[in-house]
């Protein structure tokens, strides 16, 4: 089992910034791909970035260039750098820990991007 606890969401003006941090305890590999997902009202989950153990990122082309994911493997924890924030960003953040058919999510925190 993996845990995952995510922090740093909060309700921050449009153009502001906001850093995402996910920890996982727990059963972890040494190889495993962490991500970060987001819901909006009445959507459906999308995938936001995703980053592998060698530091290989990805992003949804709606985040490229203002979000930055990265990860500290001593430290299992996984960040979220999100900058030049718009309304359209506004959802709840889930950080999910992947590993071939295993995969956890966390509990998700939630982001609000209002002025």
């Amino acid at each position: 089992q993996v845990q995952l606890v995510e922090s740093g969401g909060g309700l921050v003006q449009p153009g502001g910034s906001l850093r995402l941090s996910c920890a996982a305890s727990g059963s972890i590999a040494s190889i495993y791909l962490m991500g970060w997902y987001r819901q909006a009202p009445g959507k459906q989950r999308e995938l936001v970035a995703t980053i592998s153990t060698d530091g290989t990122s990805n992003y949804a082309d709606s985040v490229k260039g203002r979000f930055t994911i990265s990860r500290d493997n001593a430290k299992n924890t996984v960040y979220l750098q999100m900058n030049s924030l718009t309304p359209e960003d506004t959802a709840v953040y889930y950080c999910k820990y992947s590993r071939y058919v295993n995969e956890y999510w966390g509990q998700g925190t939630q982001v609000t991007v209002s002025s």
